[in-house]
């Protein structure tokens, strides 16, 4: 019957129909994006600027992101910083229909058979574990996308003056290598407020934190021409709280102790061993303090001068405690027992009268003694030795009054000294409140 010969043929015409439909279909070894590939890069030649008017200048948009800081180094004058870099250019040579490529509209093409701008970073010092990424993105419009995190070594000056409240200002400037602006122009990928505070990217736990990013596009005359360049300016400030905690007010405990030594007695000989102790303080905290404190030939640290200061008002202090008291101890030697040798002479008439410890010294009496050598036994041995002691009394005197003399003008010296350091302490706590203040409002 002809419903029977229907359903034993319904069987072969299936197959003869997906047959068919697998013939129509686009052959798996020539898909579109092969296609798409092999039609752009043929005939393309990487060594030419893509353009079809060669007055026409190739605009490179430049972007860049801050990670993190990674490095400062104060000492050589570098700054490591791992950024994230943004290129956008458009390629003539590269556009296509979608419509042709199954609605193909972006690809991925090897950035080393595409020509692409010749950017250098000028404060380049080194590049550091930066990855090679081989591809860059294509659109159907010809705009290539080139993005890629670098860790860059770069040149800065370094101002470490007011650490460990210091703030950085380092410069990042692109600019062509060869190309002068009519070939070649700059230009921002984005606006430039939201690159000036785009921290969202930024890694906020190390010791620096990212203030901003703000940048410029200057066009520089030379003799090869008119060139263009674009500068980021990342500025970034030290968090200091470690510092103050272990540096800032351990030194000023330490000039506390030193002041308060000069409420000591200037004569007083535990003086100069109380402030012995104090400089060995000051010796060990300054070998601590260099190894946490940045190191710059071109400027030194305010905490370090100051520090320096402080130490050189101790030595002086020292010094003049040293002099005072061996300047007290020679007039006391010098003046003590004086008329008990004139009396304790040998009183023998057959024999000069010396003492006895000049004996054993070999030195001679004291010279008002010898001037009044008489004979025992009469009233004249008595007036010569009154007058010996009236003379030594008087001599006593006028070495005590010197001594009145040269100890008041040290407590002058003392007081004077004392009023110096006290106005440094002040000064140098003043000048860390308002650099602190500064660092805060910035």
């Amino acid at each position: 019957t002809p419903a029977g010969t229907m359903a034993f043929l319904w069987p072969f015409i299936l197959v003869a129909a997906s047959e068919t439909l697998a013939m129509d279909m686009p052959h798996p070894t020539n898909p579109a994006l092969y296609r798409l590939t092999k039609h752009l890069l043929q005939k393309y030649h990487k060594a030419v600027r893509p353009v079809h008017d060669w007055t026409e200048a190739t605009t490179v948009y430049l972007d860049v992101l801050v990670h993190a800081v990674l490095d400062v180094d104060a000492q050589n004058q570098k700054l490591k910083t791992s950024i994230w870099y943004h290129e956008v250019w458009d390629d003539e040579f590269l556009s296509w229909n979608p419509s042709m490529f199954d609605e193909i509209r972006e690809i991925s093409l090897p950035l080393s058979d595409i020509w692409a701008p010749d950017i250098i970073l000028k404060e380049l010092v080194d590049f550091e574990g930066s990855p090679n990424l081989p591809y860059v993105y294509v659109n159907s419009s010809g705009t290539i996308k080139n993005s890629k995190p670098i860790q860059v070594v770069s040149a800065c000056s370094l101002e470490t003056y007011a650490f460990p409240f210091d703030i950085q200002n380092c410069s990042l400037t692109f600019s062509s290598a060869l190309h002068t602006v009519h070939d070649v122009n700059l230009a921002f990928l984005r606006s430039r407020g939201d690159m000036k505070h785009d921290k969202k990217e930024f890694l906020n736990d190390s010791e620096w934190e990212l203030l901003s990013v703000s940048s410029s596009h200057n066009i520089l005359q030379s003799c090869a021409g008119e060139s263009a360049q674009i500068q980021f300016h990342v500025v970034i400030r030290r968090r200091p709280l470690v510092y103050v905690v272990s540096l800032l007010i351990p030194s000023i405990f330490l000039m506390l102790v030193d002041l308060g030594s000069f409420y000591l007695p200037p004569t007083c000989r535990a003086r100069i061993v109380f402030k012995t102790s104090v400089l060995v303080g000051y010796t060990v905290f300054r070998v601590n303090m260099s190894d946490e404190m940045p190191r710059n030939a071109l400027s030194t640290p305010l905490i370090g001068v100051f520090f320096a200061v402080c130490m050189a008002f101790l030595v002086i202090s020292l010094f003049k405690s040293i002099l005072l008291v061996s300047f007290l101890h020679d007039e006391w030697s010098a003046g003590q027992e004086w008329p008990l040798l004139c009396l304790q002479g040998d009183t023998d008439a057959d024999g000069p009268r010396t003492d006895p410890r000049a004996q054993l010294a070999g030195a001679t009496e004291p010279p008002f003694c010898q001037e009044h050598q008489v004979q025992p036994g009469t009233m004249k041995e008595v007036w010569f030795q009154l007058r010996s002691i009236s003379t030594y009394f008087q001599t006593w005197e006028q070495a005590e009054q010197q001594e009145v003399t040269w100890l008041a003008l040290l407590q002058r010296f003392d007081r004077l000294l004392f009023q110096a350091y006290a106005v440094v302490l002040g000064l140098y706590a003043v000048t860390l409140c308002s650099l602190w203040a500064l660092w805060a409002s910035s």
